[in-house]
Order: C-alpha cells, then sequence, then structure tokens
C-alpha cells in the first residue's frame, strides 16, 4: 500500500512516495519542482515510478493549480485527498476561530512537529516556525491545543516591498551582521532581525501562558538560513509537512481501509 505525499508551496511542489501512509514507512523516492514545471511530472519525475496505492497532499495555492496537479495524477489510478483543516486530529485541538480556514499547510506542519515531539518525550508547549515565501509563528501548549499563530512576510517579500517603495534602493544579496556599515548587509540583517524578533515573542507569549519553556521547532526551504540567527535552539526538520501527512494517512486510511477513503 504505497503511499504519495504531496506538499505545494507557494514556489515549488514538493513529493515523497512511502513504502506505506504510516510515519516510520521508508521512502521509496522524492522530489521536487517549481510550480511553472508540474504539467511535467507525468512524462518527467513521476513516469518510472511504482503507481502509489493512495495519495494525500497539502495545498495552499488555489483551485487553477489543484487542476493541473490532479491531470499530472492521471497516470495512475490513484484518488486524489487534499488536506482541509479540522476542529481536531492526531491529537492536536484547532484553536482558529473557523478551523477549516486555517492554512492546511500549517496544520499539517503541526501535527508533525506535534507528534515528533512527542516520540521525544512528554508533551510539552512548542513553538512551530515555517520560513518560505511566507513565515508562520504557531503556537501549541502542553495539551495539543493550537492557540494561534503570526503570518508575516518571508525574507525575499520584505526586500521587493522596499525595493519596489524605496526610491533607489536597490536588493543586493548581503550578509548578516550584528552591525551592518553597507546597505546590502543593513538589507539582509533588518529582513532576518524582524523575522527572529517575531519568533522570539512567541516564544515568550507561550513561555508566559503555559509557564513552560516550550520546544521550539523550525521548517521550510529557507530555515536553515534563519537558524543560526535564532537567540535560542530551534530543531530544524527539513520535511515536517511530509511527517504530518504520514501521521494523518496512518489514522484516516486506518479509519476506512477497505474502501481506500478519506
Amino acid at each position: 500500500m504505497t503511499f504519495l505525499a504531496i506538499d505545494v508551496g507557494n514556489t515549488r511542489l514538493k513529493w515523497a512516495l512511502y513504502q506505506n501512509p504510516h510515519p516510520k514507512a521508508a521512502l521509496l523516492a522524492q522530489g521536487a519542482e517549481f510550480l511553472e514545471n508540474i504539467d511535467k511530472l507525468a512524462d518527467g519525475a513521476w513516469a518510472t515510478l511504482a503507481p502509489p496505492t493512495c495519495m494525500m497532499g497539502c495545498i495552499v495555492a488555489g483551485d487553477a493549480l489543484k487542476r493541473r496537479i490532479q491531470e499530472q495524477l492521471e497516470i495512475w489510478e490513484v484518488e486524489p485527498h487534499w488536506v482541509v483543516s479540522r476542529a481536531t486530529e492526531a491529537g492536536l485541538t484547532n484553536g482558529y476561530d473557523y478551523p477549516s480556514r486555517l492554512g492546511a499547510d500549517r496544520w499539517v506542519a503541526m501535527i508533525g512537529a506535534w507528534h515528533r515531539s512527542l516520540a521525544q518525550g512528554p508533551a510539552r508547549p512548542m513553538v512551530v516556525v515555517m520560513v518560505g515565501t511566507a513565515v508562520t509563528v504557531e503556537a501549541i501548549d502542553a495539551s495539543g491545543r493550537f492557540l494561534g499563530g503570526l503570518i508575516l512576510p518571508g525574507h525575499g517579500i520584505m526586500l521587493r516591498a522596499l525595493e519596489s517603495g524605496t526610491a533607489g534602493l536597490h536588493v543586493p544579496t548581503g550578509e548578516v551582521r550584528e552591525f551592518p556599515t553597507n546597505t546590502s548587509d543593513a538589507l539582509t540583517s533588518g529582513g532576518t532581525f524582524a523575522i527572529a524578533g517575531a519568533v522570539e515573542l512567541m516564544v515568550q507569549h507561550v513561555r508566559t501562558h503555559c509557564g513552560a519553556e516550550p520546544k521550539c521547532i523550525m521548517t521550510g526551504g529557507a530555515g536553515w538560513k534563519m537558524a543560526p540567527n535564532m537567540s535560542r535552539e530551534f530543531e530544524l526538520v527539513d520535511n515536517l509537512i511530509f511527517d504530518g501527512l504520514l501521521e494523518m494517512a496512518s489514522r484516516r486510511f486506518k479509519e476506512e481501509i477497505g474502501t481506500l477513503r478519506i
């Protein structure tokens, strides 16, 4: 019962084929494509894959992109299932005002982080950070309740906004410095520290609210750039959304294994 996990962000589609829908399943193959190239998947990276038995995906883009992906999936007889955030799932309670409106990527990443933490020891409060085109900073208490979270621009969006809104300011690549002495470093450092400051404030909020030091996990394509600039230790996880999809799929498919429906 092979399982295809798909994570569609704002820039890339990442996929992974597992031996079965289980958190400890063996990884058989994986890859990534920029969104402008996803129409080539069926004739490219997916052409030589063994047909998956089941599939679950997480997508932040609109229906048009989803249809393009589903067209590529037609090479196999697999029904696509896309995550919609629920009020409760896999031990987490969704504290959003309207649970289904919480971004699926945020929900899946939190589920992955929660179960990763439980595998390492007793339940504790958490701060989960995804650093990509946008940045999300989520707070979870020790009972598994999502308290709320922040959304802020990613580093690239911040720099492009400055470039378009400030006369004569261009965006070269700089370095992160404590005391920048040129414009390139000032821009790069400013964006990095803005994200770090938002994360640090959320950590303080969780510590005060829960009365305990939170475990901090960071993921996302730009997570490796941010982690060294944080004021506290973060566990850096490459594919937290895949971890969440595996956890969710193991439970949902088990519920209705006879029909392979979610």
